[in-house]
């Protein structure tokens, strides 16, 4: 049960370091693994392409943040529920992400995202 909060920190930590506090080489070196395995799209494998990845986000959304709603944890995986906002004002993307890890470090990333409709076809909230 230990290693399942200590997993669910870790990912919680990484995600404020590289996102909210727009450090994500910190984030890397604190909370990534020896390798680093990719399973967005749009982002090669390795932890410094998401570097990269990661700080021409920023530049492009100087005011970037992650909000996380909800955290899981089962066995050596930990998944968020979270919002991404290029700016306080936008509605943002909704996302799941996907964390395996090896001895408390994430190794392995999934993640899908949709944007926040302005108005939903039902009256429930994407939180």
């Amino acid at each position: 049960m230990a290693d399942l909060e200590r997993n669910k920190q870790t990912v919680v930590a990484f995600f404020t370091r590289a996102f909210n506090d727009h450090e994500p080489a910190d984030a890397v070196a604190k909370y990534v693994g020896s390798k680093y395995i990719q399973h967005n799209p749009d982002t090669p494998d390795g932890a410094a392409a998401f570097v990269e990845s990661t700080k021409k986000l920023i530049a492009q959304y100087p005011e970037l943040g992650v909000e996380i709603r909800r955290v899981i944890a089962e066995d050596d995986l930990v998944v968020t529920h979270d919002l991404v906002k290029g700016s306080p004002g936008q509605r943002g993307l909704a996302g799941i992400d996907i964390f395996r890890l090896e001895d408390g470090k994430i190794v392995e990333h999934w993640d899908v995202r949709q944007a926040v409709p302005e108005q939903a076809a039902n009256g429930n909230s994407m939180f």
